[in-house]
């Protein structure tokens, strides 16, 4: 059991690969946000406005600024309980093959987001990548307790 959150276990490592990419992903949501932000001056605080839009009021009116948080909010609210549980599932010791695909189900499904959220795309192509990834979530959910409740 000591081996099983270790690179040495083929599933973590996996876990760790893909938690890893979403949560870079993650990540740079902030720096975009920003970014944006100081390109289209649009600020919601009155010291950012003095810095970087002298002259100008608050402005919270920016669609794209918009996508960009919602989009980063999403990511928090999913990625962080996909690695979590993604750390007990390993704990579970899973069939590795299994764990992979769902892994990738879930990573694919938040680059995809991304890119239907901020281009943005007709739905339900944000939709279906949502759900696929709370679906690969429930899915490892399902198979610990299952494995807690009927296999001890």
């Amino acid at each position: 059991m000591s081996d099983v959150l270790s690179f040495g276990n083929e599933s973590f490592n996996n876990l760790a690969f893909y938690s890893g990419l979403v949560l870079c992903k993650t990540v740079l949501m902030g720096p975009l946000t920003s970014v944006f932000r100081i390109k289209n001056k649009v600020f919601s605080n009155p010291e950012d406005v003095a810095r970087f839009a002298p002259g100008k009021s608050i402005n919270t009116n920016d669609d794209m600024v918009e996508r960009i948080r919602r989009c980063h909010q999403n990511d928090l609210e999913n990625v962080v309980p996909f690695t979590l549980i993604g750390l007990f599932y390993v704990s579970a010791e899973p069939d590795p093959d299994i764990a992979l695909r769902i892994f990738r189900i879930f990573a694919a499904s938040r680059m995809l987001h991304t890119v239907a959220y901020l281009v943005p795309l007709p739905q339900p192509a944000r939709a279906a990548c949502y759900f696929a990834g709370v679906g690969a979530t429930g899915l490892m959910a399902f198979f610990l307790f299952a494995r807690l409740t009927f296999f001890k």
